[in-house]
């Protein structure tokens, strides 16, 4: 039986520590959304700039690089594993530079899923390009795609349109990486994504009481992401720092202040208010099975 590392009061909120791989199988339950910021595998030793500093771009074992064929293997593993735990209806949204991408890509098609579209997120405000020998990396890409080819999935157009000034949204979206307030005390995961970003693609395709899922949940930004627009999370991670780091998150949102403070930062959050009152909702009576 599994045995949840942290619960919020509310149940709304839960964490498991360990191996992705080990725990998915363990139980039955299926998901809505699944948000996944899988390794990029970038983690050879060079240098980059962060907050006007040189630092070295390593960001652990975890994500170093290994073969062509090993991140296939890898990257169609889990991906499977997910599979398994997203609804007939239910889309994935994968993250990733040019250095995982096109295996995520090539992973999801042959598992049998339906890409729907490669989002790309350009950073406002991305770190300089020290060696001077290329073009600045201001990009990421976000892949969504759906289990099922024939079964219709979620999405909210108009409220996406309500958000973009009253325009179809297009697959750019330009927002900055995290800000100073998003940080715990100052610290964040070294891959952390800003709340901007997950809040826009948790709104895009979930209804209110949905239930996301993260397998690899570093500081939980899915998840704070998540609660903050009415939504439920499960997040799995390995590092014992980044659970506890999750953990922390969502204690401080608990306190209204913080929660409302939160909300007010997030632009999409400000438009979708209004239009948020007419979508269906999930009913919040399903829970998870431990």
């Amino acid at each position: 039986m599994i045995t949840p590392y942290y619960r919020s009061a509310s149940h709304d909120f839960a964490l498991l520590h360990g191996d992705t791989f080990e725990l998915l199988p363990q139980f039955n339950f299926h998901f809505d959304m699944i948000f996944a910021d899988p390794p990029y595998f970038l983690s050879n030793d060079g240098i980059s700039v962060q907050a006007g500093k040189i630092v070295s771009v390593n960001k652990g074992e975890w994500d170093r690089g290994g073969t062509p064929e090993q991140i296939n293997d890898f990257n169609k593993r889990w991906i499977g594993l997910c599979r398994d735990k997203l609804k007939d209806n239910g889309t994935i949204w994968i993250s990733g530079t040019y250095h995982n991408i096109f295996s995520v890509a090539n992973s999801l098609t042959e598992l049998g899923f339906k890409i729907l579209n490669v989002v790309t997120w350009a950073k406002t405000n991305p770190p300089p390009n020290i060696s001077c020998r290329y073009f600045t990396y201001s990009t990421e890409f976000i892949i969504w795609a759906r289990r099922e080819k024939k079964v219709a999935h979620t999405f909210n157009y108009e409220l996406m349109k309500t958000i973009n000034d009253g325009k179809q949204m297009t697959d750019v979206w330009r927002l900055p990486a995290i800000a100073p307030w998003e940080k715990l005390d100052g610290k964040k995961h070294p891959t952390q994504k800003p709340l901007s970003l997950l809040t826009r693609i948790i709104l895009a395709s979930t209804v209110r009481n949905a239930w996301v899922l993260d397998p690899f949940a570093g500081s939980s930004t899915t998840g704070i992401a998540a609660n903050i627009v009415g939504r439920r999370y499960l997040g799995i991670e390995q590092e014992l720092e980044f659970v506890d780091m999750g953990k922390q998150r969502r204690e401080r949102i608990g306190e209204f202040d913080t929660y409302q403070n939160y909300r007010s930062r997030i632009r999409d959050i400000a438009k979708a208010e209004p239009f948020e009152h007419h979508l269906m909702c999930e009913p919040a009576c399903d829970d998870l099975p431990f």
